[in-house]
């Protein structure tokens, strides 16, 4: 479990492919908290839970298998590129972002991006049957970092990046035609799958007259 609260952004270092163009990858990443890291440790790296299987001085390594390539954006990643990284929450600590379980739920792709005087704004476009996930000014999991939902629109929605966020993750690589990886919020899941007859696709719409008629 994590919080979407970024603690550093990494740097991939090298891939290794362990079979074919299919096959899982092995990721070495280079990041200050690799010397506190040990294997079978959860660390998320943007926003995906992947299992530590080796760390030293300077970096740690993690197993991306077949299914983790298919559903997020690691099957694009290329050697230099910055990781958003959060280790494991701390029974004890602050919960500073929302619940965050690090299973992607579906990529998106950012639309347009616009700075202003004091944030900057990130459209991004999903998958059509994954809005009834999404309310404005809920919580969402953008390549790990735990934002909120400033504006919303069937498909799309935008969310606003304070100075902060922005120098300390990498949001400041996104450009408008990238994939990131998104983890709706996992009360909300619940709520529409309790809310659900069946296992069709939810639709909010009826979704939501189906509560009022109760």
């Amino acid at each position: 479990m994590f919080t979407g609260i970024i603690e550093e952004v990494g740097t991939l270092a090298a891939i290794e492919p362990l079979g074919s163009d299919r096959a899982g990858k092995r990721l070495t990443i280079e990041a200050e908290m690799a010397p506190a890291l040990r294997p079978d440790q959860s660390v998320s790296i943007n926003g995906a839970c992947q299992t530590v299987v080796e760390a030293d001085d300077e970096t740690f390594q993690v197993v991306s298998v077949e299914e983790t390539l298919r559903k997020t954006t690691f099957g694009d990643l290329q050697e230099g590129d910055p990781l958003n990284l959060e280790r494991a929450m701390q029974p004890e600590g602050r919960l500073d972002g929302h619940f965050v379980q690090g299973h992607v739920d579906a990529t998106g792709v950012v639309v347009k991006a616009t700075q202003e005087e004091t944030n900057w704004l990130y459209r991004l476009r999903f998958d059509a049957p994954y809005a009834a996930y999404v309310i404005p000014v809920g919580s969402i999991s953008i390549d790990g970092i735990s934002l909120t939902v400033a504006r919303l629109e069937e498909d799309e929605l935008t969310v606003a990046i304070i100075p902060h966020t922005y120098e300390h993750t990498n949001v400041r690589t996104w450009t408008e035609g990238q994939a990131v990886n998104l983890e709706f919020d996992m009360i909300g899941k619940y709520v529409v799958r309790a809310l659900q007859s069946g296992g069709d696709t939810p639709d909010p719409d009826a979704l939501a007259r189906e509560w009022l008629d109760r």
